[in-house]
Protein backbone atom coordinates (compact mmCIF):
# COMPACT_ATOMS: atom_id res chain seq x y z
CA UNK A 1 0.00 0.00 0.00
CA UNK A 2 1.25 3.17 -0.34
CA UNK A 3 2.06 6.03 2.41
CA UNK A 4 -0.99 8.66 3.22
CA UNK A 5 -0.43 12.13 1.84
CA UNK A 6 -1.39 15.27 4.07
CA UNK A 7 -3.42 17.37 1.57
CA UNK A 8 -4.48 20.89 2.43
CA UNK A 9 -7.48 21.95 2.54
CA UNK A 10 -7.27 25.00 0.34
CA UNK A 11 -6.55 25.45 -3.01
CA UNK A 12 -4.06 28.38 -3.75
CA UNK A 13 -3.70 30.37 -6.46
CA UNK A 14 -0.98 33.27 -7.57
CA UNK A 15 -2.31 35.79 -9.77
CA UNK A 16 -0.35 38.17 -11.72
CA UNK A 17 -1.86 41.85 -13.31
CA UNK A 18 -0.58 45.66 -13.05
CA UNK A 19 -0.70 47.30 -10.71
CA UNK A 20 -2.94 50.94 -10.27
CA UNK A 21 0.19 53.07 -9.58
CA UNK A 22 1.92 51.39 -12.19
CA UNK A 23 -0.74 52.18 -14.92
CA UNK A 24 -0.65 55.42 -13.58
CA UNK A 25 3.18 56.04 -14.34
CA UNK A 26 2.44 54.13 -17.84
CA UNK A 27 -0.28 56.43 -18.95
CA UNK A 28 1.23 60.12 -16.87
CA UNK A 29 3.04 60.84 -20.59
CA UNK A 30 3.12 58.51 -23.32
CA UNK A 31 4.15 59.10 -26.46
CA UNK A 32 1.18 59.55 -29.09
CA UNK A 33 1.02 59.24 -32.64
CA UNK A 34 -2.28 59.70 -34.25
CA UNK A 35 -3.80 59.61 -38.02
CA UNK A 36 -7.30 59.91 -39.78
CA UNK A 37 -9.85 61.55 -41.45
CA UNK A 38 -13.21 62.37 -42.22
CA UNK A 39 -15.41 61.18 -45.37
CA UNK A 40 -18.51 62.28 -45.20
CA UNK A 41 -20.35 61.47 -41.89
CA UNK A 42 -17.37 59.02 -41.09
CA UNK A 43 -14.04 59.44 -39.01
CA UNK A 44 -11.75 56.34 -40.03
CA UNK A 45 -8.53 56.49 -38.07
CA UNK A 46 -5.97 54.87 -35.56
CA UNK A 47 -3.46 56.06 -32.34
CA UNK A 48 -0.64 54.51 -31.42
CA UNK A 49 0.17 55.03 -27.98
CA UNK A 50 3.81 54.24 -27.05
CA UNK A 51 5.18 53.32 -23.82
CA UNK A 52 8.82 53.00 -23.43
CA UNK A 53 9.22 51.13 -19.70
CA UNK A 54 13.58 52.14 -19.96
CA UNK A 55 12.20 55.77 -19.07
CA UNK A 56 10.55 55.01 -16.20
CA UNK A 57 13.26 52.81 -14.67
CA UNK A 58 13.71 54.91 -11.38
CA UNK A 59 10.30 54.63 -10.65
CA UNK A 60 9.83 50.82 -11.34
CA UNK A 61 10.73 47.78 -8.99
CA UNK A 62 11.05 45.63 -11.60
CA UNK A 63 13.49 45.53 -14.70
CA UNK A 64 12.10 47.62 -17.45
CA UNK A 65 13.54 44.68 -19.73
CA UNK A 66 11.97 42.89 -22.64
CA UNK A 67 10.26 40.13 -20.52
CA UNK A 68 8.65 43.01 -18.14
CA UNK A 69 7.28 44.52 -21.50
CA UNK A 70 6.20 41.63 -22.86
CA UNK A 71 3.96 40.89 -19.80
CA UNK A 72 2.69 44.20 -19.36
CA UNK A 73 1.51 43.63 -23.17
CA UNK A 74 0.04 40.81 -22.32
CA UNK A 75 -1.60 41.66 -19.12
CA UNK A 76 -3.03 44.95 -20.63
CA UNK A 77 -5.18 44.09 -23.04
CA UNK A 78 -7.96 42.28 -20.55
CA UNK A 79 -7.52 44.57 -18.43
CA UNK A 80 -10.63 46.57 -17.88
CA UNK A 81 -8.69 49.60 -16.82
CA UNK A 82 -5.89 49.80 -19.23
CA UNK A 83 -8.63 49.33 -22.03
CA UNK A 84 -10.74 51.70 -20.82
CA UNK A 85 -7.79 54.41 -20.57
CA UNK A 86 -6.21 53.63 -23.94
CA UNK A 87 -10.11 53.89 -25.96
CA UNK A 88 -10.17 57.32 -24.37
CA UNK A 89 -6.67 58.74 -25.73
CA UNK A 90 -7.66 57.55 -28.74
CA UNK A 91 -11.13 58.50 -28.90
CA UNK A 92 -9.62 62.32 -27.89
CA UNK A 93 -7.36 62.29 -30.35
CA UNK A 94 -9.96 61.08 -33.04
CA UNK A 95 -12.14 64.05 -31.84
CA UNK A 96 -9.36 66.53 -32.31
CA UNK A 97 -8.30 64.73 -35.56
CA UNK A 98 -11.83 64.87 -36.79
CA UNK A 99 -12.31 68.58 -35.30
CA UNK A 100 -15.94 67.36 -34.76
CA UNK A 101 -18.39 65.69 -32.25
CA UNK A 102 -18.16 62.15 -32.92
CA UNK A 103 -20.93 59.74 -31.83
CA UNK A 104 -21.14 55.41 -31.98
CA UNK A 105 -17.26 54.94 -31.86
CA UNK A 106 -16.31 51.44 -32.64
CA UNK A 107 -12.43 51.31 -31.08
CA UNK A 108 -10.52 47.92 -31.59
CA UNK A 109 -7.06 47.65 -29.23
CA UNK A 110 -3.88 45.65 -29.73
CA UNK A 111 -1.11 45.57 -27.38
CA UNK A 112 2.20 44.60 -28.58
CA UNK A 113 5.75 44.91 -27.38
CA UNK A 114 9.68 45.01 -28.98
CA UNK A 115 12.05 45.36 -26.66
CA UNK A 116 11.15 47.87 -23.69
CA UNK A 117 8.75 49.35 -25.52
CA UNK A 118 4.99 48.78 -25.43
CA UNK A 119 2.47 49.90 -27.89
CA UNK A 120 -0.89 50.35 -27.94
CA UNK A 121 -2.34 50.26 -31.22
CA UNK A 122 -5.85 51.45 -31.52
CA UNK A 123 -8.34 52.12 -34.84
CA UNK A 124 -10.91 54.05 -34.24
CA UNK A 125 -14.22 54.41 -36.58
CA UNK A 126 -17.04 56.94 -35.47
CA UNK A 127 -20.00 58.61 -36.78
CA UNK A 128 -19.56 62.45 -37.68
CA UNK A 129 -22.70 64.50 -36.33
CA UNK A 130 -22.08 68.26 -37.54
CA UNK A 131 -24.06 69.32 -34.94
CA UNK A 132 -24.11 68.36 -31.56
Amino acid sequence: MAGARRLSVFHRRIELGLSATALELVFAAPRVVSEGETDGDRYVGSTTIIVDLAGLADKLSDLPDAATARSVANLAGDDPRVRARARQIAFDEARRKAGAHLIQPEIDLQVKSQGSIVRFALDVEATVRRNP
